[in-house]
This record gives C-alpha cells, structure tokens and sequence, in this order.
C-alpha cells in the first residue's frame, strides 16, 4: 500500500478520509497515515479515526524513507496554491483520488493532485489541470477545460465548451451554460447561473451572475 497524507484538518479533509475508505474498500491502495495542517492547535487531535500529523516541517522531522503521497484537501483556491507549493517544496508527491462512482470517459485527460468527489459525472474530451477539487454531485460536459487549482462546490453544472481558468471557485448548485469563460481567480457565488464570459479576479453572484466586486492582483504561480 502506498503511503498517503490530506492536507488540511477541515471538514472537507474529513471527508476526503472517508473517500480514501471508500477507494480501499474496492481497490487496497493506500495507507492513510492522517493530516498535514499548520494550525499548531489541531496537533494531535484525532479526526475520525486519523491523527493530525504536526505541519509539513513537524512531519517531515519524524523521517521517512518512503515516498509520501499527497492531496490538498482546502477548497478556497488561493489558500490551496499556497499550501501546494509548500508541499512540493517539502517532496510530497501528489496524487488523483477518484471516487469509486464517478462516471467518466477515458477521454477525459487531468494532471495530478485532484480529488473528484462521490456521485460525479464527468462526459467526454475534458481536460483538467492539477490541484482541482470537484465535489459532490457535480456534472461536467464535453470539451470543458478546467485549470489548475480551482474547485467545484457540490452540485455544480458545467455545460459543454466551457474554460474555467486558474483558480476558479464555484459555488454550491451553480449552472454554467455551454461555451462560457470564467476568468482566473474568480469566484461565482452559490445558486448563479453563469450565462455571461466572466472576467478574472471578480466575485459574480446572482440569475444571471454578475460582478459585484473586483480582488487585488493574480497569483504569480
């Protein structure tokens, strides 16, 4: 079995363990060794069962002579970026955990480092980045690109044709119809429906989803 920790003690890093028991249950793939999190008040605590490591640099002291696989397990996609690159730069070497009942083609391409959730279904000729959160219940069409780091709230809609550029994060029970851009760093708000290109770095809410407000600069990744 390989080795795997979830970065981040949260609620979603909870649930993420119960994905890893469920991949087990049909395929004995990992060893779940607990949580990464650098809230030094979650060391030590118990989280359904698995143990809150310590941070990257606590972890790490203990010594391993093993590889370490990773996912990040925090939705909000600024947080995420910063929390990857910390991982990578410690040697974590990321992975793709896939529920066991997601539909998906063998058409559809990703990078590393995603989590798809329970209940998913992905159709054809899609393309992920790396780093992407997809999470319960989500429908996403054909030729939909989604980049690195963003994330998928559950209940999410993508329509065919779609770009989601780095960093997008998606509200609970949004609709996007087919052929909509959203630019990078942008977050729709939960319920919208996204009939409009939306720019980058902005918060859009509403039937149809429009800015309200406007973020400071991009991440330099």
């Amino acid at each position: 079995m390989k080795k795997l920790v979830v970065i981040g003690a949260g609620g979603f890093a909870r649930e993420v363990a119960w994905l890893v028991e469920d991949i087990n249950a049909v395929n004995n793939e990992w060893e779940l060794l607990g949580f990464i999190d650098e809230n030094a008040a979650n060391h030590g605590k118990v989280l359904n069962g698995f143990p809150v490591l310590g941070d990257f640099d606590a972890f790490y002291n203990k010594g391993s002579s093993e590889p370490i696989y990773a996912v990040c397990a925090v939705g909000n996609p600024r947080i995420k970026t910063s929390l990857v690159h910390k991982a990578l730069e410690w040697g974590f070497k990321f992975t793709n955990l896939i529920h066991p009942t997601v539909l998906m083609s063998h058409f559809v391409k990703m990078g590393v480092g995603n989590i798809i959730c329970a209940g998913n279904i992905l159709t054809v000729n899609i393309s992920l980045g790396s780093f992407i959160i997809i999470n319960l219940n989500c429908t996403v069409g054909h030729d939909v690109v989604i980049s690195d780091y963003s994330t998928l709230l559950p209940g999410v809609n993508v329509s065919g044709n779609t770009m989601l550029n780095t960093g997008c994060n998606i509200g609970t029970n949004v609709s996007i119809i087919q052929g909509i851009s959203i630019g990078e760093w942008s977050t729709i708000g939960a319920g919208a429906v996204v009939v409009n290109n939306i720019p980058p770095c902005c918060t859009a809410v509403g039937v149809p989803a429009k800015p309200i407000k406007f973020h400071d600069e991009q991440i330099k990744l």
